[in-house]
This record gives structure tokens, sequence and C-alpha cells, in this order.
């Protein structure tokens, strides 16, 4: 074990973060380049874009809780995350390099457009499921709960976000071309540098007490019983995946009735596991919890990833001389090319997702885990999270304006800095050490099964014929967000696990 690793310092907190900054580095270029190349390139309509990014979802809800089980049971290559780390790495770099060569592939394989971006997005997606899970695991086994493990996962999103600042840094200097190129240089090597670095305990060791609300020989279907609150976003699921790949899109009249009955569902369970929580408060009531809010979160924030460049497009530039396109001149400053019109959206995209990017590298370790140690993690939670929901309402209100959504996008940069990291730490102190990557993969699910909501809420966008609405309902999502996270207790450490 290096001394640095038996220390604690910042620099193997800096080290420890490159698996958890390849996925995220992996993600910012999904985000910056998948519906700007399906838009542009081939033309594909925002709900088609949408079903290729349910590729996402689908991978997650397979790979996530199977990885995360048997990264607790397995020890190879030294470790019992380091494998899957290295495994989700060496596929997201081919991936990566697949998208460029979209068109290539099509025409070798005799398939269409549309379903060679399924397998690609898919195989990304797997790739960052694979890794998604050890790489924010690996933190929690090599740390001590409590202040050491929030340090952790803040130091995790100070070097994840600073990456996905370059990340679209790279997207409006030089082109989305550029980004895939350097992005799969950069998955591959930090999946594999910490791999050589990083010792895993063999055995994980915790002071807290284990309740026996879960048997420590629980199974995966046991795990699955705690995701009761998001049962009617796993209705929704059921129903798209049926929909649209085995019925051809047969119910598309019934969409978006189902979905609203789905998230009534969902608001329904959610209210009876937080009136249980106050007849019977466990950790496990409040994991539940966690996972309520943090599905709505999501559900917000996926719905940005997927459609902030078709309302760009559609509701920004029509309006905007993109000769004066602060975005256009920030590109060409730095690549000394003309931006033409076709490049505004996506320049638009990648700066406004580079403020983001920026306030969530900035915040984690100089302002949110200081303000955790003296109010509490989840207090501090509450506060970014109600500042990301205050964002997402400018910019439904006055976002066409470029300076504006840039505005909007540092705003809600507030709670992106605490939505990828603080919430890992708070969640971490509700389980089993010795379950750590099956429930990181049951957490997954509330990021997973909301961003299946996407293909519904596309529709709704698009019926509209309103594209501000989208910020709109993201607003409304991350504000039942937060009055979740109400109801949702700070952890004593080393009193109850679940």
């Amino acid at each position: 074990m290096l001394a640095i690793q038996k220390k604690l310092t910042n620099t193997f907190y800096a080290l420890l973060s490159l698996p958890a900054t390849a996925v995220g580095f992996c993600l910012s270029t999904q985000v910056a380049t998948l519906s700007w190349i399906l838009s542009t390139q081939y033309n594909l309509h925002i709900e088609d874009v949408s079903l290729v990014w349910l590729a996402g979802p689908l991978s997650g809800i397979i790979a996530q809780p199977i990885v995360g089980l048997m990264s607790d049971k397995s020890w190879f290559m030294g470790g019992r995350r380091k494998p899957y780390i290295v495994m989700g790495g060496i596929l997201g770099t081919a991936m990566l390099l697949a998208l460029p060569q979209l068109g290539f592939i099509s025409n070798s394989v005799g398939a269409s457009i549309f379903v060679v971006a399924i397998v690609v997005s898919l195989l990304l997606d797997m790739s960052i499921n694979v890794t998604f899970n050890p790489a924010r695991a690996i933190i929690a086994d090599v740390t001590p709960p409590g202040t050491e493990r929030t340090k952790g996962f803040s130091w995790m999103q100070v070097v994840s976000g600073t990456f996905g600042i370059a990340a679209y840094f790279v997207s409006v200097a030089f082109g989305n071309m550029a980004l895939i190129y350097v992005a799969a240089v950069v998955v591959l090597l930090f999946s594999i540098i910490p791999v050589l670095f990083v010792k895993e305990p063999r055995v994980l060791q915790t002071e807290t007490k284990v309740v026996n609300e879960i048997k420590s020989n629980s199974s995966l279907l046991d795990g699955i019983k705690i995701l009761f609150p998001l049962y009617g976003f796993i209705a929704f699921g059921l129903f798209v995946v049926i929909n649209k790949m085995l019925l051809n899109g047969r119910w598309d009249n019934m969409q978006t009735n189902f979905m609203y009955l789905c998230l009534l569902a969902t608001i329904i369970l959610g209210v009876f596991t937080i009136w249980k929580g106050k007849q019977q408060p466990s950790d496990t009531n409040d994991f539940q919890k966690i996972l309520l809010a943090h599905s709505f979160s999501w559900l917000g924030i996926q719905s940005m990833f997927v459609m902030s460049y078709f309302f760009i497009k559609e509701k920004m530039l029509p309006i905007l001389d993109v000769s004066t396109a602060w975005a256009n001149g920030f590109s060409s400053f730095f690549s000394g090319k003309q931006q033409t019109a076709e490049n505004t959206a996506g320049n638009i995209l990648s700066l406004g997702f580079l403020l983001l990017n920026f306030v969530g590298a900035l915040l984690p370790v100089s302002v949110l885990e200081p303000l955790s140690k003296r109010i509490g993690k989840v207090k501090i939670y509450r506060i970014a999270i109600a500042c990301m929901a205050a964002g997402y309402f400018l910019l439904y209100i006055a976002g066409t304006k470029e300076i504006i959504f840039y505005q909007g996008m540092i705003i809600c940069g507030i709670g992106w800095s605490a939505v990828i990291s603080i919430v890992f730490a708070i969640m971490t102190e509700k389980v089993n050490a010795n379950k750590m990557g099956m429930f990181m993969g049951l957490f997954n699910f509330s990021i997973v099964l909301p961003a299946m909501m996407t293909p519904g809420i596309s529709k709704v966008v698009n019926d509209t014929g309103n594209y501000s609405i989208l910020f709109l309902i993201i607003a409304i999502s991350i504000l039942v967000s937060f009055v979740c996270w109400l109801f949702v207790k700070e952890s004593k450490v080393g009193i109850q696990i679940i």
C-alpha cells in the first residue's frame, strides 16, 4: 500500500477519483456529441433521439445491479472493483471511437443508422454502467465513514468536474469530433492507471452495527424489494420497452397519459414510504426516501441532457444573431475558425455545460464539504437542490436569451455539484459496507428508471411545440425532489446500517 493511501492524502483522493472521472468524461462526451451527431448528420427526430438515449437506462438496469453484486463477491486482478473498472474503460474507449463511424458501420452491416446508433449507444452506456458502480464503490471501500468518506466523494466531483469542464472546452474550442478522440484516450488511461496504485482491502471493515433488517446473506431479489417507491417508474419503463421494441409504437397514443399515471403512482408510493418512515423510522426507510428524492432529480437532469440541444436549436437560434453569439466567439478565439450556423447550437450547448461543470467542480471541496461538517450533509444538499430548481425556473422564463441561458446553467451547477458528490456520502452511510456494490447498483435505479421517462417527456415537449416547457418540467421535478429530501434524516455514523 502506498504511503499516500495510508495517510489518505489529497493526492490519494485525486488518484482514487480517476475511474469516476473516466465515467464522467465519457458521459460529458456523450451529452455534447450524441444528440448533435444524430440530429445534424443523420437528421433523426427528437423522439428518435430520445429512444437512442433510452439504451443507457436499459443497460443500467441490466448491468448495474449484476456488476455490483458480482463485485461484492468476487476477487481477481488484486481487487473486487478493479477488474470491472478496466473492462468498462476498454469497452467505453471502443464505443467512443465508433461514434464518428456510425455511417460507415451502417453501410458495412446493412443496418439503418437508427439501429446502429442504438447498438453503439447501448454498448457505450454499458461501459459507463459497468464502470459507474465500482468507481464509486471503491471510494467507499477504502475510506472510513464520516468526514473522510465525504472528502473522498467531494474530491471525486472536483476531479471529475474539472475534466468535465475540459471536455466541454474541447468541444467548443476544437469541435465535437476532436472531443470524441480526446475522450477515448482519457477514458482508457483513467480506467487503468488507478488499478496499478490503489490497494483494495480484501476484507471490508465497518464500525457500524448491522441491523437485521436485511440478512447478511440477502440476495439481489431481497434488495430489489427496497425499490418499492420507484415501482411507478418501473411500470413506465416496461411500457416503453414493450411499446417501442416489441409493438413498434402501437401504443404511442397512450404514452402521455400512462406517463402521468405512473408519475402519480410514484408520488403516492412515495407519500406512503414517507408516512411509513414516520411510524417506523429506519435506515432502510431512509434509503428508500433517498431513492425517491434522487429519482426526481434525475428525471429532470436526464431530460436536460437529452433535449437541451433541441431547445437551443428551436427556441434560441431563430432569435439569435449567430455572428455575435458568445459561444461562437469563444470557439473562434481558440480554434481560429469562423463558426457556421450549423455549429452554433452545439457550441452554445457545450459552453452551457462547461459552466455547469465549472460550478460543479468548484464547490464540493471548497464550499460543500466544509458546510457539511458544520450543518450536516443532508441540509446542505437540500440548499443545493433548491438552487437548482431556481436555475431551471429561470431557464423556463428567460432561457431563450443566450446570456440568461448561461446564468441559469451556472445556478443549476450549484445543485449539480451536490447531486454527483454529497449524495453518495449520504447514501453509503445508510448501507452495509459488505454489500456496497449491490446497494450502489440499487441506488443507480434512481437514475436509470427516471431516465426511461425521457421518451414520454420528449413527446410532451414536441406535442406542445413550445420547447421552453422542457425547463418548466425539469424545475417541477427538481422541486419534488427537494420536498422529498425534507424527510431524509442526517446519518448517525456508527449507530445503524441496513
